[in-house]
């Protein structure tokens, strides 16, 4: 099966596959139904979550009914405990919408919920995020996880995260990191989609993230902090949410 999923992952544009999932998702969520493994996000239950990745694959990751990986049941558990997102009105913006987040962010009355991408079908605006169309201290959250690998000048990219929000505002900004790795490795000349992937973890990723992505955000303006979510949970809520045990939200303040 990880050989089909890893197929399907390098084949088909990412815009298709978000479209066909929305009918797929369904049926993986009825099939993979059991007691071994629960998603936080639907709080429902399964036997197994599924194979994920460009590269590698890895084994029991993927949420078979919100198609979640670790990081989005990571944040989901930090939104649910840390924030005011479900309760108080918040302006919030959310680049590359999740689809394990979407619906249930657009169904809450209490927020004005943008999303935005260029690619993506569930982007209610097409934008680039070095160049973004909205007005300075305009949100109260920033969700943007798992984009700015994607971005040549990340830089340009924290900054206008940074400019679009408020002050006493916070975004949450995951990237995939190495956490022995000191310094972030990047090389613009490395073009060929499989080198790519052998080096930076996936194919359309321009560089590799070490522990001092968060310098870099500090490096913007932002005040910084590394979440480690993992001290409120019990080693077997880890392995039952199928989490990244010691994997740190970079959360991002506007000060």
């Amino acid at each position: 099966m990880s050989g089909v999923f890893k197929y399907i992952l390098n084949t088909i544009p990412r815009p298709w596959l978000i479209s066909v999932s929305l009918w797929v998702r369904p049926l993986l969520d009825l099939y993979w139904r059991g007691n071994n493994y629960s998603d936080p996000i639907n709080g429902k239950s399964y036997r197994k979550f599924l194979p994920y990745g460009y590269g590698s694959m890895r084994a029991n990751v993927l949420s078979p009914g919100t198609l979640s990986l670790e990081r989005h049941r990571l944040c989901w558990l930090y939104l649910k405990r840390h924030t005011k997102l479900f309760t108080d009105p918040l302006k919030v913006l959310h680049f590359a919408p999740e689809q394990a987040f979407y619906s249930r962010f657009r169904k809450l009355k209490n927020l004005d919920y943008t999303t935005t991408d260029l690619n993506s079908p569930l982007a209610d605006v097409k934008a680039d995020i070095c160049a973004l169309p909205f007005s300075d201290n305009s949100y109260d959250l920033i969700i943007c996880n798992h984009v700015l690998e994607h971005i040549p000048d990340d830089q340009k990219a924290m900054s206008e995260l940074l400019r679009v929000l408020k002050p006493g505002g916070q975004a949450i900004l995951q990237v995939p990191y190495q956490a022995d790795r000191t310094k972030t490795f990047q090389d613009d000349s490395i073009t060929d989609p499989k080198q790519r992937a052998e080096i930076f973890g996936q194919y359309d990723h321009v560089r590799v993230y070490g522990m001092d992505y968060f310098d870099r955000l500090k490096r913007v303006g932002f005040r910084v902090e590394a979440f480690d979510i993992a001290h409120e949970l019990t080693p077997t809520e880890i392995e039952q949410y199928g989490l990244a045990p010691g994997e740190l939200i970079p959360l991002a303040f506007k000060d």
